[in-house]
């Protein structure tokens, strides 16, 4: 009679780690998140500290908007889930790193919202080529959750635990909102290690 509670509660746990295992990368993270701005102070920005640099730092999972050198606004980021070092290749899950710029946006993406980083540039293009591998692209800022699920709650605070995309930076939905509106197409895009 001991037995059958033990194997019933294996069959419960197993399957539950496994699956913790599998998708532990998709929990949300808590942490403490700025205060949105409104409409008024996102106006205000453009106007007097417009947005003239993006910088990432891969290792701080950070992204900073800067207007010249003062920082404007700073977001918590995901990256690839590979994300030590330089994109090299199609499907290597990293993240490039590199000067590029923000050159067209996507506001029908798969997650939410979407603003391009001009990678490949000359020269991924001719080291991929070189070693006779694609070098990818669509690399994109966007949010953490996909369009099907923007119903449900929290979808706008919704940040995963860990580097979860195939290079792209992922930010919060209300983030990608935020960034949407304060970065202007051609900005200036500094990837760091």
């Amino acid at each position: 009679m001991k037995i059958r509670p033990i194997i019933i509660c294996t069959l419960l746990i197993v399957p539950l780690g496994i699956a913790f295992y599998k998708y532990e990368k998709y929990l949300p993270t808590f942490t403490p998140s700025h205060q949105a701005l409104s409409n008024e102070e996102v106006l205000e920005i453009i106007k007097t500290k417009p947005i003239t640099s993006i910088e990432v730092f891969k290792n701080q999972r950070i992204l900073l908007l800067k207007s010249n050198q003062e920082v404007i606004r700073r977001y918590p980021i995901r990256l690839g889930f590979n994300p030590e070092g330089h994109k090299n290749f199609e499907n290597d899950g990293k993240t490039p790193e590199g000067v590029y710029s923000i050159d067209w946006r996507n506001p029908q993406s798969a997650f939410y919202k979407s603003l391009h980083i001009s990678y490949p540039d000359t020269k991924d293009i001719a080291y991929a080529k070189q070693h006779n591998q694609p070098t990818g692209g669509d690399i994109m800022i966007h949010g953490s959750v996909p369009k099907s699920f923007l119903s449900m709650p929290f979808s706008s605070t919704y940040m995963p635990h860990k580097d979860w995309t195939l290079g792209c930076i992922a930010v919060r939905n209300a983030d990608i909102d935020e960034i949407w509106q304060l970065v202007p197409n051609h900005t200036k895009i500094i990837i760091y290690p």
